[in-house]
């Protein structure tokens, strides 16, 4: 049978794990496609450079029209990342039949609705397991492992870079700052490491993951995101002292108004398995209605992870080449008529448990107050925590977990509170999720 012909933009690190797998694991991959699958070109910002992997018969270009055009070539891998010109090398592949296979989840989260109406359009498939979360199968979970299910809620850690900062500042009691160079030293983070730190990448692939769950549109505009840059130390240990975790999570569950869609710190009870994922990698815990909740463990990034789910799309691509078009697993897991424009919720109808750490006066009535404010307005007190004044100081940190209660209730509550003249300075919120 005809081999398939793959051209490949970009040959990085993620792009020459890819050519690696594909050459180690060749006999494998063939029984499992059908058919051999070969990378014959690739393209490259330097020609001459050398390789740690093997490019015998592949040609080398600098110019990713030659591959998108190429009538020999049928399916394109695009591994460069970014949104422009990316977009306009996928929409130009998907325009000319191609198939295409891609890691690039700022450009779906962005672009999807576009990318897969072209793609639905013109009769291909554009596959994205490795968008999200690297090597974890996710994507092909909730497409087709769950597909019995009605998906209620997702809570994951996809972003390794600031787990691995969060696990560092609760090990050693480190600085954000401190663990943040560590990670940088590492080469777990860039050296720009905004889309990271700050919660964009994270809400990028948690839109994918909302969509392909509740059968809705792409709208990562209306994802809710906020980092980890302003968490200290301090809060992770009392956090601790409480039996909780703080760890980045990205959760969309759906909710009786609408779908809930937001990436923040969180607090995590620390005997649920998803709080003891340490280092750089992801895990994604998924209710069902019928199964369940599911968790999904592994290595969110890295060359041979991320190349592992790049080539499993390129082998379910090849396998379902022949198929009627309408016959195909959708790319969102519903049908392309089917979706729901379910709206997404504004934050401030989220309701959620929350951490409060207040520094107080150590005077008589100021918990009164406190707990007055939050009294007036319907929030219930869980536990409360108040720490000895450190030496020389006329301060004590107070910690109070609340139940579920309105985002919106919580920040007017946090207003008054600091408006008290027995309060100093700000009040520093968390959310928490008990994951039950």
């Amino acid at each position: 049978m005809k081999p398939i012909n793959v051209g490949l933009l970009g040959l990085g690190i993620v792009g020459s794990g890819t050519i690696d797998v594909l050459s180690r694991n060749a006999g494998e991959i063939a029984r499992r496609a059908g058919r051999e699958i070969r990378v014959v070109a690739a393209t490259a910002r330097d020609l001459t450079k050398e390789r740690s992997v093997s490019l015998e018969g592949i040609k080398l270009v600098n110019d990713a029209a030659a591959i998108v055009n190429d009538p020999d070539i049928d399916i394109v891998v695009e591994l460069v990342g970014g949104i422009e010109p990316t977009r306009q090398w996928v929409l130009a592949a998907i325009a000319n039949g191609k198939h295409v296979v891609t890691a690039n989840k700022a450009l779906l989260a962005v672009h999807g609705n576009e990318i897969f109406a072209a793609a639905q359009k013109r009769g291909v498939m554009v596959a994205f397991e490795a968008a999200v979360a690297g090597g974890v199968p996710i994507i092909k979970a909730l497409r087709e492992g769950l597909t019995a299910n009605r998906i209620e809620w997702i809570a994951g850690i996809i972003n390794g870079t600031t787990n691995f900062i969060l696990s560092e500042m609760r090990a050693k009691g480190l600085s954000f700052e401190t663990a943040l160079k560590q990670a940088q030293a590492l080469g777990y983070a860039e050296a720009d490491p905004t889309f990271d730190i700050e919660g964009v990448d994270a809400a990028h692939k948690l839109t994918l993951l909302s969509a392909i769950a509740y059968g809705i549109p792409i709208q990562f505009d209306k994802a809710y995101t906020e980092g980890i840059s302003a968490l200290t130390a301090k809060d992770i240990a009392y956090a601790e002292q409480l039996g909780y975790r703080i760890k980045l999570l990205g959760i969309t569950r759906r909710a009786e108004q609408g779908i809930e869609l937001r990436v923040h710190p969180t607090l995590i009870p620390a005997k649920r398995l998803i709080a003891n994922v340490e280092g750089v990698m992801n895990a994604i815990l998924v209710k069902g209605d019928a199964v369940g909740p599911t968790l999904y463990y592994g290595a969110g990034a890295g060359s041979a992870a991320t190349a592992s789910a790049v080539v499993a799309d390129l082998v379910d691509v090849t396998r379902m080449l022949t198929a009627d078009p309408e016959q195909r697993v959708p790319h969102l897991a519903f049908q392309a008529d089917q979706l729901h424009n379910t709206p997404i919720l504004p934050m401030g109808d989220v309701r959620t448990g929350c951490y409060l750490r207040l520094r107080a006066y150590d005077k008589p009535g100021v918990m009164a107050d406190v707990t007055r404010i939050l009294a007036d307005l319907s929030i219930s007190i869980d536990a409360m925590l108040q720490k000895e004044a450190e030496e020389g100081e006329d301060v004590v940190d107070v910690i109070i977990l609340t139940h579920a209660s309105p985002e919106a209730a919580i920040n007017t509550a946090i207003k008054r509170i600091e408006a008290l003249a027995t309060i100093a300075g700000k009040v520093v919120r968390i959310r928490l999720e008990e994951l039950s």
